[in-house]
Order: C-alpha cells, then structure tokens, then sequence
C-alpha cells in the first residue's frame, strides 16, 4: 500500500524472557502490507538474548526501535511505549502472538469506520489449537462489531494480546496504572480498568472481529489455577479500586461478577465437579486487600503509593 494520507502507527510488543518466540512475533508484524507504521519493542528481560534478536532483526529492517527497561511491570512498559512513539495510532500485540498481515491495515479501518472510536479490542484465537491447544491457550472471542459506551452500554472486556488505540485517548484518560498489570504489585488487570476509565470519561470502545492476533501461549493444566488466581486477584484490586472512589456503577459491576462466578462454583459443586473458579475467587478476594495496600488518586482513578 503507498503511505499517502494513511495515518502513522506505532506498532509496540512489550516483551520479557522469552526469546523463543520474540522473534516470530516481530517479523508477522513487519510482514504487514501497511505502508506507513514503526515497530517499538520494550524490553525487560534478565538477560541479553531477546536484545540481541531484536538488534539483529533492526539492522536489516529500520522500521524497528529497540528500548531496556531495568524494572519489571506490563503497565510501565505500555508507559514508557507511549512516551517513546509518536504515532496517532498505537497498536499493541504480545511477544507471543502471531499477526496477519492485514492487521495494521484493519485496525486502521475499523478507526475510519469508527471515527469516535478511541479503543479497539480484537479477537485473539489460538495458534495451535488442535491437541487440546483450544482450551488450554488463553483467548478471546468477538462474534461481532459492538461499541461499548453511554449509548450502546458498557461491560468489562478486553484481552491485552491485541488492542490499539488512538494517542488521544491516554491523552484525555491518562496512562495504565502501574500497579495494575502483570509484573506489577497487582498482578493483572491493566486492560480492563484502561478500558473502565475510557468509558468514564464517555469514550468509545471497539470490539472487532475482523482485527485478529493467533496467541501461541498454550498453558498446560497444571498452569491454570495460577493464572486464574492472578487473573483474580488483578480483577479484585481493579473492582474494589474504583469502589473506594465512590463509583457505585463499579461496585455493582464487582458485584455482578463475583456472584455470578460464585453461582458456578456452586452448581459445578452441587454436581460432584472441582470448579476451576475457585481459583479466581480465591485471587479476587486477596486482590480486594492487596489494593488496601496503596492510595487512591479520585481524580486520576490511578492507584498510588501510600504515604
């Protein structure tokens, strides 16, 4: 495609430990047929490996930026891509991820179509999902356009694996919340309340089918109830966070999800079966104290050190 009038993107992969698979998930990007976007990779890694391929990728493709971090945490990672790229759009994947080469190209349309749009969340299916990989590979499914917002409604949605938006939604709504996010203090969640403090401030959130990423992040079953507790935990500190500020919409959304995951557990029980939810439940609630832990900024809706 020739870059004329098509809007710069910044393209970010947030990565640590895992030279595996950094570099196949770099080169589906630079395969997009999109003519006009960069590749910023943010690095936090123990060791030197995934810095060396990415230096060896860059001296042959310019398009590609490299940055360190020395500190740990997804959400200060998604900070500092923000601060380092310049494009109006900013599309973010994961280090394990494989994308097609249309995906930049759509999210820009879906941007077009939508042009109230600030956020969009794509679908994420599994790269191998034979063997079982469909259920043992985390992923998240779109079955149609939606806009989340005042008019249409809203839910907690989203998977960080594959969302982009516009520079001036973190400009009107401010940066992920570093305790938030995996690596952080809290663990997870970081997209659900970015998604959460777009709305309040009456953004539109996309949901597009089209815009998809295959996720080669199969975890075995011995890995789920650690997951799900850190899953829980980042939605507990999420939920219980934007309670302490008043925010009876959010209270009731926390509510909502733990009774209705409670009500599983109690039906999957009642029929002779260990429910997985137990493990969320168990990490939601230990996440509702671990928010105790630090301050509440009302005006940011940012969680902070406590004095």
């Amino acid at each position: 495609m020739e870059n004329t009038h098509l809007p710069f993107v910044s393209a970010v992969i947030c990565t640590r430990n895992r030279p595996d698979k950094i570099g196949n998930a770099i080169e589906t990007i630079l395969a997009n047929a999109y003519s006009n976007f960069d590749l910023t990779i943010i690095d936090q890694s123990t060791n030197d490996e995934t810095e060396a391929i990415v230096r060896r990728i860059g001296e042959r493709d310019g398009r590609v930026r490299y940055k360190r971090m020395s500190t740990s945490g997804l959400s200060r990672a998604y900070n500092l891509a923000i601060a380092s790229t310049t494009g109006p759009i900013i599309a973010f994947t994961d280090d394990d991820c494989l994308v097609p080469a249309d995906w930049i190209e759509k999210i820009v349309s879906a941007f077009e179509d939508q042009p109230d749009g600030e956020l969009i969340y794509g679908q994420v299916v599994p790269a191998y999902p034979e063997n079982n990989g469909e259920a043992l590979t985390p992923l998240l499914r779109i079955e149609k356009p939606e806009r989340l917002d005042r008019a249409n409604g809203f839910r907690v949605f989203g998977m960080g694996a594959n969302f982009a938006a516009r520079r001036s939604l973190f400009e009107r709504t401010g940066l992920f919340d570093e305790a938030l996010g995996g690596g952080g203090p809290l663990k997870s969640s970081q997209d659900f309340d970015l998604a959460y403090r777009a709305f309040r401030r009456n953004a539109v959130i996309l949901l597009r089918p089209e815009v998809i990423v295959r996720h080669d992040g199969r975890r075995e079953i011995e890995d789920w109830p650690a997951l799900l507790r850190a899953y829980g935990f980042g939605d507990g500190a999420f939920y219980s966070k934007h309670a302490r500020c008043r925010d009876a919409y959010a209270t009731w959304l926390a509510a909502k999800n733990f009774i209705t995951v409670g009500t599983k557990v109690i039906i999957k029980r009642a029929l002779g079966r260990r429910p997985a939810e137990v493990d969320y439940l168990t990490g939601f609630v230990q996440g509702v104290r671990g928010g105790l832990k630090f301050s509440v900024d009302r005006t940011t809706l940012l969680y902070t050190e406590k004095n």
